[in-house]
């Protein structure tokens, strides 16, 4: 049975300027591959309503499920809810559910539950709320799109409370053999050996160390014993 599929779309200017960099996609992938969603695509959008609209309408309708980070704010750029609304057809409003959380979160901190505040507690209509046990504004799933904080710890808070719902298949699987030749060395018997396991996934990655070149050969796959077998072929090749 193949797995389920998966993309990330990662919203936010400071991502594309430089001025933050992306921790997220890193733990979502090491988090899918462990209950056995594949990860096939990552795109990386600006604060752009109709560019955000369209990269959800276009990765919610070629996999399975969709992870959305950034953008679910109280600032004037935070738009993705707005947008992933708009994607799934569904209007958009301040939420009863959201807006009694959000409220009592404010009043435990003696802080003003501000208009600004409120824009948190704005929920596509039908979507379900993601809890967030780090700062309380909860993210949302609607259809097949997961909709996720940016800010690193409530992301993989709101990843924590996600993933225990989702129905995923054979964890991916991999071993690594490390040999001190370089790939145009390795490349041939190693292409040739991938064409003879096609349901692995193979892979080289280059180092230098003390100015010597070498490779990590790296396979893949959700079977072990087919792993195993190619593993054995592969160790005798560059032993």
């Amino acid at each position: 049975m193949t797995n389920p599929t998966a993309a990330m779309l990662v919203i936010g200017d400071e991502i594309l300027s430089g001025r933050t960099r992306d921790s997220n996609m890193h733990y979502l992938a090491g988090e899918l591959t462990r209950i056995g969603i594949t990860l096939r695509e990552v795109r990386v959008v600006a604060d752009i309503h109709a560019e955000i609209v369209a990269a959800v309408r276009a990765l919610s309708g070629r996999y399975t499920h969709v992870f959305t980070s950034g953008g679910i704010g109280p600032t004037h750029d935070d738009i993705t809810a707005d947008a992933v609304a708009e994607a799934m057809g569904a209007s958009i409003g301040h939420r009863a559910d959201a807006m009694a959380l959000l409220q009592a979160h404010y009043d435990r901190a003696g802080l003003p539950f501000n208009e600004a505040r409120q824009r948190m507690a704005r929920i596509p209509e039908g979507a379900a709320l993601i809890d967030n046990p780090v700062s309380t504004a909860p993210g949302f799933t609607i259809g097949n799109v997961h909709v996720m904080a940016g800010v690193p710890n409530i992301f993989q808070a709101m990843v924590a409370s996600v993933l225990p719902k989702l129905t995923g298949g054979a964890p991916l699987l991999s071993q690594t053999l490390r040999v001190n030749r370089g790939e145009g060395e390795i490349a041939g018997p190693f292409g040739a050996l991938a064409a003879e396991f096609p349901d692995l996934s193979m892979g080289s990655y280059p180092f230098i160390q003390n100015g010597a070149h070498g490779t990590n050969l790296v396979i893949r796959g959700t079977d072990p014993g087919l792993l195993d077998q190619a593993m054995v072929k592969l160790t005798r090749l560059f032993a």
